[in-house]
């Protein structure tokens, strides 16, 4: 965590907050039952595969529920402290 949040939802939370992280699992299914077929390395995907490019965390505001891209709690919290 690169500073402080602020939950752009409630407006109000600057403490409690869930860290999700992100761990994509490459893999191939069949088309017609869903199974699992083939699971690849995330170095290792194929030609016909892209590989995962997201963020590596979520994070969750502890009061409202709100799941939401780290940079968004973190700039809120930015424009906050300026505006104060």
């Amino acid at each position: 965590m690169p500073g402080p949040y602020l939950c752009p939802n409630c407006k109000t939370n600057k403490s409690r907050f869930n860290l999700i992280e992100q761990v994509a699992t490459p893999m191939k299914l069949d088309p017609q039952t869903g199974d699992v077929l083939e699971e690849f390395s995330n170095e290792n995907t194929g030609v016909m595969h892209v590989s995962y490019n997201g963020p590596d965390y979520k994070v969750q505001c502890g009061v409202c529920g709100l799941i939401e891209d780290e940079q968004t709690f973190i700039k809120h919290a930015e424009y906050d402290q300026k505006n104060s």
